[in-house]
């Protein structure tokens, strides 16, 4: 993007260029009100029928959050170890959709609550940026462990585990390796 485009961007895309995974933290806590402004930015997460089809989990206890921190790595699985250092996780649980919902995404082939939980975890992650906060989405991960641990029940799937917290002062901006334009967008035909 040039200089003279940015200028025109305005502050959303100031903070999608900022927005990474961040897989560092400091030995922090994240202050209750952005924590209020993380849950307010979810709760209004568009979904499909307004289904809302998510709860959130926020694992603030150190000796708990140690726990589930541990069950997104192994030994054989080991490039979450970083999760930690996170002073908070947030763990989306994929709650049940609306009948018209469940019936629209048979007829149509479509898991719509995986399609809200990205929504809802994109809000979140765009509102912690804009707080200063880092965060890193986390698809691997010992759903029946965290299950267990946080008492959610057995009909209940996690969906994502998001870590939380400050990055370390000077944590770099990587940049943005994505496909060019022509590659994943057309106008009028595939």
């Amino acid at each position: 993007m040039k200089h003279d485009e940015k200028e025109q961007t305005g502050h959303f895309m100031d903070l999608v260029l900022s927005r990474q995974s961040v897989r560092a933290y400091q030995d922090r806590g994240v202050e209750q009100e952005k924590l209020h402004l993380l849950i307010e930015a979810s709760r209004l997460a568009p979904s499909a029928s307004n289904g809302q089809p998510w709860k959130l989990i926020f694992v603030t206890d150190p000796a708990l959050k140690d726990q589930v921190a541990d069950a997104t790595f192994s030994t054989m699985v080991s490039f979450n170890k970083f999760v930690p250092q996170a002073p908070v996780l947030v763990v989306i649980a994929i709650e049940k959709t609306r009948v018209v919902t469940q019936i629209g995404g048979l007829l149509k082939k479509r898991d719509f609550p995986l399609i809200d939980i990205g929504i809802v975890a994109e809000h979140f992650c765009l509102q912690a940026a804009e707080l200063g906060l880092g965060t890193c989405m986390l698809g691997w991960f010992d759903e029946q462990r965290i299950r267990k641990l946080l008492h959610i029940p057995a009909r209940i799937r996690i969906g994502l585990v998001i870590s939380l917290g400050y990055p370390p002062p000077g944590y770099r901006l990587r940049n943005k390796q994505r496909k060019r334009v022509e590659e994943m967008c057309s106008f009028n035909r595939y």
